[in-house]
């Protein structure tokens, strides 16, 4: 699945703006761009594994409430920053969906068992053929 094929009900989603954070003076403009966008994991209707998959990507930012808080202020406007904030959203949201292919098991041939065979035979008869070294 491809994040732009990702279809994230609005009733999951809640946006907040927060003030600038960091290092400012008084004459720093404190507007409100950054975006924090909190959405309900649980209203997103997800299978199980996409649900467990999720929980592992997002790690400590989903809350114990299940809720995904991301949190974007890349960008210097509220517009730009919305629009990141839900971008990484449905990014998560694909890789989530992907599934890793199970491995199959393989067995080894009969012939590849017994080159192996032989060639630990071979080896027990060298070893055996040098004799014990003692100290006198």
């Amino acid at each position: 699945m491809k994040p732009d094929e990702v279809i994230i009900p609005e009733e999951a989603l809640s946006e907040r703006f927060l003030a600038a954070t960091g290092p400012g003076g008084q004459n720093v403009n404190k507007v409100a761009t950054a975006c924090q966008l909190r959405c309900d994991v649980f209203r997103l209707g997800l299978p199980p594994h996409a649900y467990e998959k999720l929980k592992s990507l997002a790690g400590s930012r989903l809350t114990s409430g299940g809720e995904l808080l991301i949190t974007a202020r890349n960008y210097r406007t509220q517009e730009a920053n919305r629009e990141d904030a839900r971008r990484r959203l449905a990014e998560l949201i694909a890789a989530a969906h992907v599934r890793q292919a199970k491995r199959r098991p393989t067995k080894p041939s009969r012939a590849a068992k017994a080159r192996r065979v032989d060639a630990k035979k071979g080896r027990s008869v060298v070893k055996a053929g040098r004799g014990r070294v003692t100290d006198y």
